[in-house]
């Protein structure tokens, strides 16, 4: 197969990945407690597909996990409902008939050594776009998501060196903020230059009520 030489040295960020970004910020551990009770919580996003997201909640000493669903910056699951502006710090609400509590949550640091693929790679040109979402490696295995020209493809990729491949694409990359992202269009092989996600951080707190963050 032919390579095209479609390497941007500037991405457009079309409304689809936009709403990607957004979303992205909303992976990771969240701890906190709440104001009224300063009890501990935590809310972890696994991942976010769509309008689904995989999370685990744990409160009063357990655990419970399922699918939330997905609002612009925010991520209902059952009584609880979470937003973030920044990626850093959060809010979270719960409300159960007439008992409402707010609680402030901070994002847990990344490790630092976690593998510099893990991330959202997004890129675009006038007439291609492709999101290669690295949620995590163990090993040689990397769970993956990928959209492609609108198309969404989950699965455990491989990990070689500074590639993760799911399938026939693939994301490079060697300083873990610019990278490629190789996939097939037609009879040919097109190579996207994407950049990964990094939240904005502000000096400013979460707010309390989780309405003003979406």
């Amino acid at each position: 197969m032919t390579s095209i030489g479609a390497t941007q040295t500037r991405n457009q960020i079309s409304p689809a990945n936009e709403r990607v970004y957004h979303q992205s910020n909303l992976l990771g551990d969240w701890k906190g407690s709440f104001s009224k009770n300063h009890q501990p919580i935590e809310l972890k996003v696994v991942s976010i597909n769509g309008q689904s997201a995989q999370v685990e909640y744990t409160h009063n000493g357990h655990t419970e996990r399922g699918t939330g669903t997905v609002d612009g910056s925010t991520i209902s699951f059952g009584n609880i409902t979470i937003g973030t502006r920044n990626g850093t710090n959060a809010a979270l609400e719960f409300s159960a008939g007439t008992a409402k509590m707010t609680a402030a949550l901070t994002k847990t640091a990344t490790p630092v050594d976690q593998n510099k693929l893990v991330g959202a790679w997004i890129g675009s040109s006038a007439t291609q776009s492709a999101t290669f979402k690295v949620v995590s490696i163990n090993g040689r295995d990397a769970q993956v998501q990928c959209t492609v020209n609108g198309k969404t493809v989950t699965g455990v990729g491989d990990l070689y060196k500074n590639t993760v491949t799911l399938g026939k694409v693939q994301v490079s990359s060697d300083d873990g903020v610019q990278g490629t992202v190789t996939f097939p269009v037609g009879h040919s092989t097109l190579t996207l230059h994407v950049t990964k996600f990094t939240p904005k951080t502000t000096s400013s707190s979460a707010s309390s009520s989780v309405n003003k963050l979406a």
